[in-house]
């Protein structure tokens, strides 16, 4: 029997040459090119809600490039984050665990800079595409280890890296430093109050420089964009564009100067609704240049694309997502586990092998995207893991299901959720009362969990109940008992 991944390579080869047949051959579409596995773009959006895209829903502004990338693939309504907050929504994207299992559990500081790190001993998904063949580069925020620590981007199967080591200086967009590979790359035309380099602009530039670097290999790109987080601040030319047309407008005072200026305390803004409007704005062209990068290149029919945000929207640095019912119809923000802060907008373009226009209602979260794509790159995965492929949904055929979905969330008092085909368990403040009671809601029905429904349903409490028990297992670092 031939393996899944190598039916669609044989598949794709032939529709390749169907389409040669029916156009002339360019140095842009070699026919060779149909037998490399696929390059896959994997973006990642920071902070970005369920409803912050207008194919997703927004009204107040438009997002005409991420847009067509729906309309050219598949929508996921029904996608989770790996958490509520950066490090560990990452961390399960890397490691295929989800928070009871994975590795990192929360935003823990190291200082001076950085987070708590990966161990060398976790397999992660950058190093699984690399031993399949993959070349390996990633730009942004990484928030998984610091410099010289063993969970750096380039200890962790990252050929190259560009951007913030660091999560808490990746709130500031004209940093004094960004980090090449291993080494800090000082940047000059930022000192003191000088505002020379946009870094989200200068990271964006050298994710197109990777993809023309290794246009003729196999790549995986990983774009963990700083934007929309905090701070608000957008390059004046954009700012113009959005100026005034958001009121009433919301002004906040942040840290603009002191000893820990550009150190992670947020900028001020006077108009913190244009920012954000500015801020996706610059996020969606920078999609739209990678796809006519690909194009450009004749990359684009052997590349996929995914793109989706790390956690909900943020109340932070002067952010309104109430203004622009960033969640849309769901309830709560980033660090809530309740849909709000856990379920994302996620789209998948694959020309040839995703229905474009399409949408599935297909659970998933992060931990399922390590074993779809090394299936798709025709490798395997770690025993253990808790993801499972969507493969089958992409290209249509009978998918696999969870049995549930598990989160913790370390902050506010220690949260859990659970979800269970249609049914959401979520219990609050367990540091204090691990046996603290569950609230229950029936998603089918009541998207916005307002309607605790945990009365009605002992047996279906139980059940839950018994998942939130067995799904974890204790990590010193990262314990409900001992972290504050």
């Amino acid at each position: 029997m031939i393996k899944r991944p190598y039916l669609l390579f044989i598949i794709a080869l032939l529709l390749f040459q169907c389409k040669g047949k029916e156009t002339a051959s360019t140095s842009e579409t070699r026919p060779e090119e149909s037998k490399k596995k696929p390059n896959i773009i994997y973006i990642i959006a920071d902070d970005l809600g369920y409803g912050d895209l207008s194919v997703y829903g927004q009204k107040k502004f438009s997002t005409p490039h991420i847009d067509k990338l729906a309309s050219e693939g598949m929508r996921f309504t029904q996608h989770y984050a790996g958490s509520t907050v950066c490090a560990p929504s990452r961390s399960a994207l890397m490691t295929g665990l989800h928070t009871g299992h994975t590795q990192i559990r929360g935003n823990k500081e190291v200082l001076p800079e950085g987070q708590y790190p990966l161990a060398d001993s976790v397999i992660t998904l950058t190093e699984i595409l690399k031993g399949a063949g993959y070349v390996t580069g990633a730009f942004g925020k990484w928030g998984l280890g610091g410099p010289g620590t063993e969970g750096e981007p380039g200890r962790q199967g990252i050929d190259h890296f560009f951007g913030y080591n660091c999560q808490r200086l990746a709130h500031n967009y004209y940093p004094f430093h960004l980090w090449d590979n291993f080494d800090k790359v000082m940047l000059a035309e930022n000192e003191g109050k000088n505002k020379g380099v946009y870094a989200p602009e200068l990271i964006h530039q050298k994710s197109l420089a990777f993809i023309e670097q290794n246009k003729d290999q196999p790549f995986f790109l990983f774009i963990p964009n700083v934007i929309p987080h905090a701070e608000l601040v957008a390059p004046e030319d954009v700012m113009a564009k959005f100026s005034g047309k958001y009121l009433p407008e919301k002004e906040y005072e942040g840290y603009d100067e002191g000893e820990n200026y550009r150190l992670g305390p947020y900028g001020s803004q006077k108009e913190s609704h244009a920012a954000f409007a500015a801020m996706v704005h610059i996020l969606d062209n920078q999609v739209g240049e990678i796809m006519a990068k690909l194009e450009e290149l004749g990359l684009a029919d052997n590349t996929i694309v995914m793109f989706t945000s790390d956690n909900g929207p943020h109340l932070e640095g002067g952010a309104d997502p109430d203004y622009f019912d960033s969640n849309g119809p769901l309830k709560g923000y980033k660090r809530d586990v309740y849909e709000g802060g856990i379920r994302v907008p996620m789209i998948v373009k694959w020309p040839d092998i995703v229905s474009a226009g399409s949408k599935t209602e297909h659970i998933s979260a992060f931990w399922d995207v390590m074993p779809t794509l090394a299936e798709i790159a025709g490798t395997t995965t770690p025993e253990n893991l808790d993801g499972i492929s969507f493969l089958p949904t992409l290209t249509g055929e009978q998918q696999p299901q969870h049995e549930y979905l598990y989160w913790e969330f370390h902050e506010k008092g220690g949260r859990i959720a659970v979800r269970k085909d249609h049914w959401k368990g979520v219990k609050l403040n367990v540091k204090k009362d691990p046996n603290s009671p569950m609230e229950l809601y029936d998603l089918s029905k009541d998207i916005g969990e307002e309607n605790d429904i945990a009365n009605e349903h002992p047996e279906i409490v139980m059940e839950l109940e018994e998942i939130m028990k067995n799904a974890r297992y204790e990590n010193p670092v990262f314990s409900f008992l001992s972290n504050p």
